[in-house]
């Protein structure tokens, strides 16, 4: 028994001896991870995700906060969510695939395809191109301030009826002079996809990517779909500042159509713009068009076919700045930022908040570039 206790008492010694010893090194705090708090923490979102996939293809996923502010439930590890504008990218690779079998000319005008369609102030489809549209220096204004009230209120808008919105606008610029953001050229891209194909624009999407890549959790949704199909944290808005979050995950986003409708998972869009970026969606030529830039009037940041160039806070180890591919996408619940590098990384982050600030933005931003640069 004696023997026993001294035991004891040595083993004891031991853990104080080891607990008083000089501290280890403190383990540096997960970049990712301090980036999904900061989304919580500054811009208010209640819940975040994200996904990381290293240069050996294997993904680490993410989670911060709530997924439902009622219920106080954790958020699903790679949940769905709906990814909005990150759709373009989707919509450019379909485009360009059609553009790969001959079947869709990039320099060509938007009325050779849909002949009279695109006309208003200052609008007319004779000038403007279908490398225009992809590239967002059309001219063409933008539509989404005016079809949120019928997203919210899941009111189904067809894609004419949306261009049907945006061609009451004035155009911004003459087709080519510079970039300006908006998502009506999507809309012209996707019609412009149907009238080639003669198929639904989402059957398209679902065989020339989805299926092509095994993208078991990304969907077009059908027509007047409101619902996320699959586990997903809730999608919440704030109408403005001050005002309380409510819950919008379930709306119609019909009218955001090719240009921001999908849903997907973080690990997904790692391994679509993984297989786009590894040509496995595009031809070189094709791909070489897609990286073909123009300035979007931010420093380090370039405008490519649905794809942006972002600089990254390091470099390749030899002194050169590394540059990430691409899109960020916000929807009434949601606002999303996923990027992939030519060396096999990829990264895209979720907050569950739609999108109000650019502190918000440049939040998500800087968490896809820290996990980029591990």
């Amino acid at each position: 028994m004696r023997k026993r206790l001294a035991l004891t008492a040595l083993a004891l010694a031991a853990t104080v001896t080891a607990g008083m010893a000089a501290p280890a090194t403190a383990a540096k705090p997960d970049p990712v991870r301090q980036g999904l708090e900061t989304l919580l923490r500054s811009d208010g979102a209640p819940g975040a995700l994200a996904s990381v996939r290293g240069k050996d293809g294997r993904d680490r996923a993410y989670t911060a906060g709530e997924g439902d502010r009622d219920t106080h439930a954790k958020v699903p590890r790679d949940g769905q969510v709906r990814i909005g504008s990150v759709t373009k990218t989707f919509t450019a690779v379909v485009v360009l695939q059609l553009v790969g079998e001959g079947r869709i000319g990039l320099d060509d005008p938007v009325d050779r395809y849909l002949p009279g369609l695109v006309r208003g102030k200052g609008i007319d489809g004779r000038c403007i191109t279908v490398g225009q549209l992809l590239q967002h220096t059309s001219g063409l204004p933008d539509y989404e301030d005016d079809v949120t009230k019928d997203i919210l209120e899941r009111r189904y808008l067809s894609p004419r009826d949306a261009l049907d919105v945006a061609l009451k606008r004035e155009a911004v610029s003459a087709p080519g002079a510079k970039f300006t953001y908006s998502s009506t050229n999507y809309l012209v891209a996707g019609l412009i996809v149907e009238k080639v194909t003669g198929r639904p624009f989402a059957e398209e999407v679902d065989k020339r990517v989805i299926q092509r890549v095994g993208l078991r959790h990304t969907y077009f949704p059908a027509p007047g779909e409101t619902i996320v199909r699959e586990r997903h944290p809730q999608g919440y808005r704030q109408d403005r500042p001050g005002a309380p979050l409510r819950n919008v995950t379930d709306i119609d986003p019909s009218a955001s159509w090719a240009a921001g409708a999908m849903v997907s998972t973080n690990s997904d869009l790692n391994a679509f713009f993984s297989a786009l970026l590894g040509g496995r969606l595009l031809g070189k030529p094709q791909l070489d068009q897609m990286r073909t830039t123009v300035p979007m009037g931010k420093e380090g940041y370039n405008a490519g076919l649905g794809i942006i160039s972002m600089p990254l806070p390091c470099d390749d180890g030899q002194g050169r700045k590394r540059v990430a591919w691409a899109h960020s996408g916000t929807v009434p619940g949601y606002g999303t930022w996923a990027a992939a590098t030519d060396d096999g990384r990829a990264a895209s982050v979720t907050m569950t908040l739609e999108i109000k600030t650019g502190e918000a933005v440049e939040h998500l931003e800087k968490a896809v570039a820290a996990a980029l640069c591990r």
